[in-house]
């Protein structure tokens, strides 16, 4: 073991703190990162608050991880000295059932193992990339392409792919009606990544507050959710909807906006339950689903992508002593769109 700098929540209810966390010496299939970038997700606000279950604290967050590769174990083949790579929200998983065998790892049948917060196949508590440097085995790690600034890179490791993997599943492209519940972290990537791939792009956000960025991310449409008129103007639209956002909704009103076969897909994740009246599914054939991140394999193709095409997150890169507000300003809503860490103020 050895120690490394990090940020880490002392308990639910304290703000985080500087202070160090044990890494695990470089196995013969692990890399060691020095991280340069970590994006601040929702879930690490939701998950060092309590509110999606106990926590073990002391815990140091961050699955939107960006760095370069300073060490590699004697067997390693994926990854070498000096590349430029990322980590998203698993470090491994039991790589044997069905799921992991389709390159599902995210879906793993007996638990993937979350980047913090979860525990690993050497039983100690995964600490995240509020931190100097992790060790992770290499079928986990990412290559960052070059045409993508780590600081841009790290949000795509959750937010990215999170957004990329519905709209690759559900057929986002051209001809498609694809509307994006949420203009925040999520959404802004949702916006961008389904007007790449070629599909019509609507917002549906409470508000009009953000329509100019909404429009110049790529949607094509703008539409104020707050206004009921919405409801009726775009009953029986979409193809697919994509709902970001981390609060209740009115699922069936979301539901009438769905052409025959729609579906609407939940990547955001309110600690209450969503209610859903059966008849609502019924008119139409339209699902409601709900996705979770991609596998390795997807990532990466997600990587390539964007770096392809240009797309980045747009962020606000700030000090690790700012941490504590930035978690107040994204309940705030108050950023645009991706707070990102840069870790070298940790050093």
């Amino acid at each position: 073991m050895f120690t490394v700098t990090a940020y880490a929540a002392p308990s639910a209810t304290e703000p985080l703190v500087r202070t160090t966390v044990d890494r695990r010496e470089v196995g013969p299939h692990d890399v060691l990162i020095e991280i340069k970038y970590a994006g601040i997700c929702h879930s690490d606000i939701h998950t060092v608050r309590g509110e999606w279950g106990e926590t073990p604290f002391p815990l140091t967050p961050g699955h939107e991880i960006a760095g370069v590769v300073t060490r590699v174990g004697a067997e390693v083949t994926k990854h070498a000295v000096g590349d430029r790579v990322g980590v998203g929200c698993m470090v491994d998983s039991c790589r044997e059932c069905v799921n992991c065998l389709a390159g599902q790892e995210q879906y793993c049948l007996n638990g993937m193992t979350g980047t913090y917060a979860a525990v690993g196949r050497d039983g100690t508590v995964t600490q995240g990339g509020y931190s100097t440097h992790i060790v992770v085995t290499e079928d986990f790690v990412v290559r960052i392409p070059d045409g993508l600034a780590l600081e841009v890179a790290a949000p795509l490791l959750c937010a990215g792919i999170t957004t990329y993997s519905p709209l690759h599943h559900w057929g986002a492209g051209p001809g498609k009606q694809v509307a994006v519940v949420g203009l925040g972290g999520l959404g802004h990537m949702a916006v961008k990544l389904a007007h790449a791939m070629g599909a019509e792009v609507t917002v549906l956000s409470q508000t009009l507050n953000k329509q100019e960025d909404g429009l110049r991310l790529g949607a094509d449409h703008y539409y104020a959710t707050g206004d009921q008129e919405t409801f009726k103007k775009l009953a029986n639209t979409f193809d697919l909807i994509i709902n970001t956002v981390s609060a209740r909704i009115d699922v069936d009103a979301y539901l009438s906006l769905l052409a025959l076969n729609g579906s609407l897909v939940n990547v955001g994740a309110p600690a209450e339950p969503l209610p859903v009246n059966v008849f609502s599914l019924f008119s139409g054939r339209r699902s409601f689903a709900g996705s979770s991140i991609g596998g390795i394999r997807e990532t990466q193709e997600m990587l390539d992508f964007c770096a392809d095409r240009g797309i980045g997150s747009e962020i606000e890169v700030i000090p690790a002593d700012k941490i504590n507000d930035a978690y107040e300003r994204v309940l705030a809503s108050d950023v645009r769109y991706r707070f990102v860490i840069d870790i070298a103020t940790l050093s």
